[in-house]
């Protein structure tokens, strides 16, 4: 109970264990299995060379012999090594350099430690390595950056690898090599963002595409992301409706947070403002025919250009009162609608189904204002009457009966 309880606390301790599948690295270290254990380990010097034989002094009255093949260059005689004792022979210690070079080098890997390590080797849950004389495992998972499937391909591979734990006791060593990578990113990102001011305009690759926004590779290791709010200036739902993976695309750097690691991009920004001419486009009661976009209890939105939106209160949908703006209109449908105002500085258009007179736009009883403007006008010497009933007439008549 308690070792399950571990497990979820730490999960790369679980991610290991699962990865060598209950193996003892020392089943991995060939080169070591079936050799004798050290009983003693002794600093002596050589003192003399004899064939494959190298005679070592270490002690009063002590002398061992060890394989010439044991040392990477011939020695001479008077340099000092450490050795290993594995028994006497005829007087002499038998002495081994490797197993002493090997107990040398478990003082010299420490935690955290950066070292070279050289792929040995390979099964399902990482690799084998070699640190020095040393045996170490590296699970999948800390090979690369992201998931490894192709193994094989780092077979005799030299690696930088940072040592995440060792336990002499059970001779292993845990390595990632994924642990150098994000440190060497980390700092190549802090490197790469520094040289971004807000405001600048960067190209840039859509490497993943999400609900909320898209994910922009900008090079060397620096990404940053597009919110959906700021892909582009007309109303969209999901991020995908205009982005896809792959897709090359220029972006304005709009915040630059925690030393890089946090980049807000902004595409809707290198679009034209909309709002910048509304004022003039939409002189207040000229129509225009738009789209309705979404319905809420209060109206519904009219796009009457791409990024740029004005609102139907439920007041003015109908002459008539109107409970639930879904009775009249619906998404999608487009209407005619008529400017009641524009407010550049809060970014509102107030539109309206109804004429200046309250009739329903394109009904028959919306006439054409400047007609009765007109007749209201006019200076006749006939009775005002005749003349503003024929107006009126002429005016309500079906524009097809005109």
């Amino acid at each position: 109970m308690s070792s399950d309880r571990s497990k979820k606390s730490d999960p790369l301790s679980a991610e290991i264990e699962d990865a060598l599948g209950g193996m003892n690295l020392q089943e991995i270290d060939l080169p070591q299995r079936g050799a004798p254990v050290a009983r003693d380990q002794k600093r002596g010097m050589i003192v003399g060379i004899t064939g494959d034989d190298v005679f070592v002094e270490i002690g009063p009255r002590m002398q061992g012999v060890i394989s010439l093949r044991e040392f990477e260059t011939p020695p001479k005689v008077g340099e000092v090594h450490d050795f290993t004792l594995h028994g006497r022979e005829d007087d002499l210690w038998k002495l081994s350099r490797k197993a002493a070079q090997v107990l040398a080098a478990w003082d010299d890997v420490q935690p955290g430690s950066i070292v070279k390590a050289k792929v040995t080797g390979q099964n399902t849950g990482g690799l084998e390595l070699k640190v020095g004389p040393l045996s170490a495992f590296m699970p999948a998972s800390q090979v690369s950056l992201s998931r490894e499937d192709n193994l094989a391909q780092y077979m005799t591979q030299m690696l930088t690898c940072k040592v995440l734990e060792v336990d002499p006791g059970k001779k292993r060593i845990l390595l990632s090599r994924r642990a150098v990578l994000e440190t060497e990113r980390e700092a190549e990102r802090k490197e790469v963002a520094g040289k971004y001011t807000s405001g600048q305009v960067v190209k840039g690759k859509v490497t993943r595409v999400e609900p909320f926004g898209a994910f922009v590779d900008l090079g060397n290791g620096v990404e940053g992301l597009v919110h959906v709010s700021n892909v582009t200036r007309r109303r969209i739902e999901t991020a995908s409706e205009v982005l896809s993976p792959g897709q090359s695309v220029d972006v304005m750097i709009l915040e630059i947070k925690d030393g890089g690691k946090r980049i807000g991009l902004g595409m809707k920004q290198l679009e034209p403002d909309p709002w910048a001419d509304a004022a003039r486009k939409y002189a207040p009661d000229s129509t225009i025919e738009g789209k309705v976009t979404r319905l809420m209890e209060f109206g519904a939105f009219v796009e009457l250009e791409p990024g740029l939106e004005g609102l139907v209160h439920v007041s003015q949908l109908a002459n008539d009162r109107v409970r639930r703006p879904s009775d009249v209109v619906k998404p999608g449908q487009k209407l005619v609608v008529r400017v009641i105002n524009v407010d550049t500085q809060q970014g509102r258009i107030s539109l309206s189904r109804m004429d200046p007179r309250g009739a329903l736009i394109g009904s028959e009883d919306s006439v054409d204002t400047s007609v009765i403007d007109t007749a209201m006008k006019a200076n006749d010497t006939k009775p005002i009457g005749t003349n503003l009933g024929n107006l009126f007439k002429k005016a309500l008549k079906d524009p097809k009966q005109a």
